[in-house]
């Protein structure tokens, strides 16, 4: 009878010892997983990064980002400067270009002013004047369409910038400095001077 009793109390405490064994078995292996996941120094404690090695990595990237947008904002600025200037360059070419030729153009000009001035009063040549006149008109009025403008200062102040002074002469009924005599007609393309007016000034 004493030996059935003891044989349930040895089934038991071997119950509780294999459960024991399993349990440490289990903590074992949890540390053995998270031993493995994190790196570990010489002396066994997770290497973890300081967060001064962190703000260190941050500013360098900030660094990285901030030259980059640089770079790129003054890549922006010379294209424009580029597509600016390329614009100019067009716009002067299409206001410009015709310089050449406006110049020879006006010489024409001249040619028919002083064959109106010879032709003068004279009755026998009314009809040939009145005929240079009309191409005089109608030349200066094409010229006009393509911004060719004819600078004329009689009685106007001297411009050194538009005018030419071919000699200063006595005049007590002009003011001083002020175009008296317009010896040969200027003219400008698109405000600028193609050729200067030829001019006699008052004396001072």
């Amino acid at each position: 009878m004493a030996n059935e009793q003891k044989a349930p109390e040895t089934d038991a405490t071997e119950q509780a010892q294999q459960a024991e064994q399993t349990v440490a078995e289990e903590v074992t292996a949890e540390e053995q997983a998270a031993t493995e996941a994190e790196p570990v120094n010489e002396e066994g404690a997770p290497e973890l990064q300081s967060v001064a090695e962190l703000m260190s990595q941050l500013e360098v990237a900030q660094a990285e980002v901030a030259s980059l947008k640089d770079q790129m904002l003054r890549s922006q600025a010379e294209a424009q400067n580029i597509r600016r200037r390329a614009e100019q360059d067009v716009e002067k070419a299409h206001k410009f270009g015709l310089e050449k030729f406006a110049g020879e153009m006006v010489e024409i000009v001249d040619n028919l002013e002083r064959a109106i001035e010879a032709a003068g009063e004279d009755e026998a040549v009314k009809p040939i004047r009145e005929g240079v006149e009309m191409t005089l008109n109608m030349f200066v009025s094409g010229l006009a369409k393509f911004n060719v403008e004819q600078v004329n200062p009689q009685g106007e102040a001297f411009d050194p910038a538009l005018h030419q002074a071919m000699s200063m002469v006595p005049a007590p009924d002009a003011k001083p400095n002020t175009v008296v005599a317009v010896m040969q007609k200027g003219y400008t393309l698109h405000g600028r001077l193609i050729r200067p007016a030829m001019v006699m000034v008052a004396k001072g």
